[in-house]
């Protein structure tokens, strides 16, 4: 999962012809940059969605932090709380039109440090939080092995098959392909509305022939299972872009379609006598439907009076909050609930605070101040920064002006 782009893109795409039949940007966009601060809050909607799934809607390790079920801890909300997985599904849906915003008019070398800048600083420090935490003594949970947390770092230890530090980061190597796949095909010859048309065709296309081949290496790489909504947020950004667009629809109408029945296919659990919910087909699409509508709306612009600065910092705490809140979340259950006796619900809502609270220190102190700088040194050049200190002896000092060539700072910040 990604932060939520801040602004529409104010620059032309490059080979956007009329030739190639490309719509024309969308009114936010020619206006300079409107903030869609609604796509903020369906963020956060969608990381408290995972939160309630992670500690009230299934079974596991969060057992141990309550001391019984959630079953028995939450007798009637457990089963609501288990549609919160999906969440995981409307944020692949945020991302696929948050990329495809992202990409359009930028070089390969700004698309990449854009992600690399946004993901890694908050995720290397909560490796190294999560797995400090679990080697206390006083921490019931077992830590993953020295070498293991090492190769946690890389976020490459899902194909590694490295236990992993964090719960959630097998989203983020879905994201990692996702991204690999769009900048390769669509970002590196110069993103149009023809090629961005054809990748979604593509990939929609490839990703079923894969599922119906039961390869290996075809389902890491096309992930059938997530694709539709990847290539669903696409075209959502496309009907952003113009809102007659009939390709565009199809392609959300597609990925609708094929993504509820994924969801359907692996969530529903009715026939398991042992499931610790059961939820129903019709509740699973109905929470992808939302989704897919949701992001509908905000593409249309019918939530653009949804406008309030708060949900700004929402979307800024969305992704540590993400990253921290299972495995750090089981520890304050663990002694909210167990030691210091705070009923269920007081420790639910008390945990989710501490975790968004924890979030909020997350993007001020790490976030805040080391993305701008990792984004900066990977758009510059090696040679600019190699030539950069002969350029400055031989000019006046006292005349020069710091310069911020290449950070990406016209580029929505994501």
């Amino acid at each position: 999962m990604t932060e939520t782009v801040v602004t529409t893109p104010d620059v032309p795409p490059p080979g956007n012809t009329a030739a190639e039949g490309a719509p024309p940007a969308p009114a936010a966009a020619r206006a300079g940059g409107g903030r869609l601060r609604a796509l903020d809050g369906l963020r956060l909607i969608a990381a408290l969605m995972v939160a309630l799934y992670h500690y009230g809607g299934r079974g596991g390790p969060v057992t141990q932090a309550w001391g019984t079920s959630p079953q028995q801890q939450f007798p009637t909300l457990h089963t609501p709380f288990a549609y919160g997985c999906l969440g995981v599904e409307i944020f692949f849906v945020i991302s696929g039109f948050v990329i495809c915003m992202s990409g359009w008019g930028r070089p390969l070398r700004s698309f990449f440090a854009s992600r690399v800048s946004r993901l890694m600083p908050a995720y290397w420090v909560a490796v190294v939080l999560v797995t400090a935490v679990f080697a206390l003594p006083a921490v019931a949970y077992t830590t993953v092995s020295p070498s293991d947390a090492l190769v946690n770092l890389t976020l490459l230890q899902e194909p590694l098959g490295v236990d992993r530090v964090l719960g959630v980061d097998w989203t983020l190597w879905a994201e990692i392909r996702f991204y690999a796949l769009f900048a390769l095909l669509v970002v590196l010859p110069g993103v149009s509305r023809r090629r961005v048309v054809m990748f979604c065709a593509c990939w929609t296309l490839a990703a079923a022939v894969a599922q119906g081949a039961g390869q290996p290496l075809l389902d890491i790489v096309l992930m059938p299972r997530y694709a539709p909504f990847f290539v669903g947020g696409i075209g959502l950004y496309l009907v952003h872009r113009d809102r007659r667009d009939a390709l565009a629809w199809g392609i959300v109408a597609v990925s609708f379609l094929t993504g509820q029945h994924y969801a359907v296919r692996d969530l529903w659990n009715a026939a398991d006598p042992h499931a610790f919910a059961h939820r129903t087909s019709h509740g699973i699409i109905a929470v992808v439907a939302f989704g897919f509508l949701a992001v509908t709306a905000i593409a249309l612009g019918w939530l653009d009076r949804v406008n309030w600065r708060w949900l700004t910092v929402a979307g800024a705490l969305t992704y540590p909050f993400y990253l921290v809140h299972e495995h750090l979340g089981w520890v304050v259950i663990r002694v909210l609930h167990r030691d210091l006796h705070l009923a269920s619900a007081v420790t639910f809502a008390a945990t989710l605070t501490a975790m968004l609270l924890l979030a909020r220190l997350l993007n001020r102190f790490v976030e805040e101040p080391l993305t701008p700088r990792l984004r900066r040194a990977l758009n510059t050049p090696s040679g600019a920064r190699q030539s950069s200190p002969s350029r400055r002896v031989s000019t006046d000092r006292s005349r020069e002006t710091p310069t911020d060539s290449g950070t990406g700072t016209d580029c929505p910040r994501l």
